[in-house]
């Protein structure tokens, strides 16, 4: 936190002149991928039809990280946009320089407080005030499955890490793919997490909310490693510096078999019109069906100059948690609505399905924040914990024992 804070200088909290016309929102994403593209300019026709001019930054990169950095930039040269897609306590993060707007009064309109589960609209503030608006919930532990190749390969869907190794042989003999996969730092991060949210919930928290040492140094986390490794045999050679997409079309066209990715992997089957349950199957990642570990996409709204351009945010903010905006978005993304009570008739099976883990999960203490996806700490304790997943994924030579011992040191010295 305090390193984040010195990055971006006091002088830059002075935000940068007015837009060169009224009624203009600039938004900073990474939403660029084929479903990605089609949810984002969703709410852009609804802010034209609003009368407002969108002025696009979409910055490639699934997980943000070139974006945040472009963020950064602008930041310091007191020129942010005016909306931004930020997550988790990074929110926080900004919200404590003194960049974020006050969303209180379009909340209210909106019922914000009734509308969201409070675990999404915690999220969504700083310092009990609204200064972001969320667009969706992910479900993070997913298995995406291409079940031709499991009845060619006479494989069966695993239903936990051991039984995927078993499985992956059958399918790696048969010739196919096991697990498609892109080697990016967020992606084996993802893998990582789902591995270790077998070990149960309580051990997740500890490790990467707490960020427990004994957690860190602990037998289960040495397992946890174990398997990491063991996976890494049944990637392809190619898969370094892979995009997440282009992973997710392996599966969608054969090459491989599963994918261990967040929901926004269901977008890119719907928009190669693939139907749930009978060209593709989601599952919980093995091992974590009890469990939902989530990622709450939103838009932070950033100050701004112009009383047109602040109206443009306003509505800008009000548009995104409106039942419109919130059912077509989903439907293209492959998540589910942040609102409570949406109608379900147009969501398919898997989002049925995640809907109700997320109500079951909220009840029984199931339902965690994603640390691959920015939402369980800090984001310099999430670089720590990437660079040692990645690295070790990719070290042939590195042991579990000597992973976790990087790990546990590497998190203390991010705090």
């Amino acid at each position: 936190m305090k390193k984040f804070a010195f990055a971006l200088t006091a002088a830059a909290l002075t935000v940068g002149a007015a837009n060169s016309y009224a009624g203009e929102v600039e938004v900073l994403h990474w939403w660029t991928s084929g479903g990605e593209a089609a949810s984002i300019n969703v709410l852009k026709g609804l802010m034209v039809e609003e009368g407002h001019t969108w002025k696009d930054f979409a910055v490639a990169g699934g997980a943000g990280e070139s974006a945040m950095t472009v963020l950064k930039s602008r930041a310091i040269s007191g020129n942010p946009p005016a909306s931004a897609q930020i997550k988790g306590p990074t929110i926080q993060e900004w919200g404590s320089l003194g960049f974020l707007t006050n969303l209180d009064e379009v909340a209210a309109q909106g019922e914000w407080d009734v509308v969201l589960p409070q675990v999404v609209s915690d999220v969504m503030k700083y310092e009990g005030h609204y200064v972001a608006a969320p667009v969706n919930v992910h479900r993070v532990n997913w298995m995406w499955a291409n079940p031709e190749v499991f009845r060619k390969s006479g494989a069966e869907l695993p239903t936990s890490w051991g039984q995927f190794l078993v499985e992956a042989e059958k399918i790696k003999a048969a010739g196919y793919t096991p697990l498609a996969h892109g080697g990016q730092a967020w992606q084996d991060a993802t893998l990582f997490e789902a591995i270790a949210l077998e070990k149960g919930v309580n051990f997740y928290n500890k490790a990467f909310i707490a960020h427990s040492d004994k957690a860190l140094r602990s037998q289960d986390m040495i397992d946890v490693f174990n398997t990491f490794k063991q996976v890494r045999k049944y990637v392809d050679v190619g898969f370094s510096g892979r995009d997440w997409n282009v992973a997710t079309s392996m599966v969608i066209n054969g090459e491989a078999a599963m994918q261990i990715m967040g929901d926004w992997a269901k977008g890119e089957f719907t928009a190669a019109n693939k139907k749930a349950g009978i060209d593709y199957v989601c599952l919980p990642a093995p091992g974590t069906s009890d469990s939902f570990t989530f990622n709450i996409d939103s838009l932070a709204m950033f100050k701004v100059d112009g009383k047109d351009n602040q109206a443009a945010q306003q509505d800008l903010a009000r548009l995104i948690l409106e039942p419109e905006f919130q059912e077509t978005f989903n439907l293209n993304k492959g998540s589910i609505p942040a609102r409570l009570n949406m109608p379900r008739e147009k969501f398919d099976t898997c989002a049925h399905a995640s809907m109700d883990s997320f109500l079951a999960s909220s009840t029984t203490g199931n339902l965690t924040p994603s640390m691959a996806h920015g939402m369980s700490t800090s984001s310099m304790v999430q670089g720590a914990i990437y660079d040692v997943v990645t690295n070790f994924f990719n070290d042939d030579s590195m042991t579990a024992e000597q992973a976790v011992d990087k790990l546990a040191r590497a998190v203390k010295a991010s705090l």
